[in-house]
């Protein structure tokens, strides 16, 4: 009698390697690149207060989103203790490398963007000694070049988020090129949702609801030919597929994702560009809601053999 426990929960058909830890660091990493990205192009642009929200208000969240992201990271890792030795060596060929890298730069720009307009948020702050002050006039000095190393490291951080997954070769639903480009759209929809939330400006809330409907419609578009590509594939492929064209997958995507975290904003923002009242914090809650669920199902699904879906359990 040969005795297999191959059937047992978490061996097969779910080989859980990554928890709620890795997708909830990837939607905070991109919600954050979202931001990062729109403070530093309109900075750029020298629009810093006509959208004021975008620049000063919506990046001050930005160190807090790292550190949970990190925080989060941190605790999936089963050798704590040895996660600086992804920092003595570089990789070109790892995602994680590339990851490692972009977070140390960007990590101390969001701190210092952050303390550059914490005033802002508390117009009574002060900075009580001297060195500090003097920092803050070095920094000041040089905003542009800050902005251009969030503008260039957001759009690095957010399709990386994509990319890491997609580079496991063994995981037919992560491996597809437009994952990356998916993701990215999704962190810079967030983060467009988040400027919604936190600006003070209606005319500055009219600019980006119209950036995030050009966002979402392009998300759909990545999601269709995302499916385009699974059932035009191999056999492996086209089975990732069906966990969301009727496998266990398709209600929390459709429902969650598409319809919740897509459609519905979308629509809600139409109707409020064409002068309906709607309620303010609807639809950018949404959107941020559809992006953390993209990544939690994506990751979830991505550790699910599909061949092995269906087997009757014993």
């Amino acid at each position: 009698i040969i005795t297999s426990g191959r059937m047992n929960p978490h061996i097969d058909p779910h080989l859980e390697i990554w928890h709620w830890h890795i997708p909830l660091y990837l939607f905070l990493g991109g919600l954050a690149a979202g931001i990062l990205f729109f403070a530093g192009l309109y900075t750029i642009l020298g629009k810093e207060e006509k959208f004021a929200g975008a620049v000063r208000r919506a990046p001050v969240i930005v160190p807090f989103l790292l550190i949970i992201g990190l925080g989060a990271l941190f605790l999936d890792l089963r050798h704590k203790l040895y996660f600086w030795q992804l920092y003595t060596t570089i990789k070109l060929q790892s995602p994680m490398s590339w990851g490692a890298w972009t977070l140390m730069v960007i990590t101390p720009v969001a701190f210092i963007w952050c303390a550059l307009h914490i005033k802002d948020i508390f117009p009574k702050w002060d900075w009580k000694y001297l060195w500090l002050k003097e920092l803050e006039k070095f920094f000041n000095k040089y905003k542009l070049a800050l902005a251009w190393i969030m503008l260039i490291y957001g759009l690095i951080l957010g399709i990386y988020t994509g990319i890491l997954l997609s580079a496991f070769n063994a995981r037919p639903l992560w491996n597809t090129s437009i994952l990356g480009p998916l993701f990215l759209a999704s962190g810079l929809s967030a983060g467009a949702a988040a400027t919604l939330l936190l600006s003070k400006n209606p005319d500055e809330r009219k600019h980006f609801a119209q950036i995030d409907l050009v966002i979402i419609g392009t998300e759909l578009f990545l999601i269709v030919h995302m499916f385009m590509g699974y059932l035009a594939g191999t056999q492996v492929q086209i089975e990732a597929a069906n966990m969301f064209l009727g496998g266990p997958y398709t209600m929390s995507f459709w429902i969650f994702v598409v319809i919740l975290g897509l459609l519905v904003p979308a629509i809600l923002e139409i109707l409020e560009l064409r002068k309906y009242h709607i309620p303010a914090l609807i639809p950018p809650v949404l959107v941020i809601f559809g992006s953390l669920m993209l990544r939690f199902i994506i990751v979830y699904a991505g550790q699910v053999w599909p061949d092995l879906i269906n087997l009757p359990q014993k």
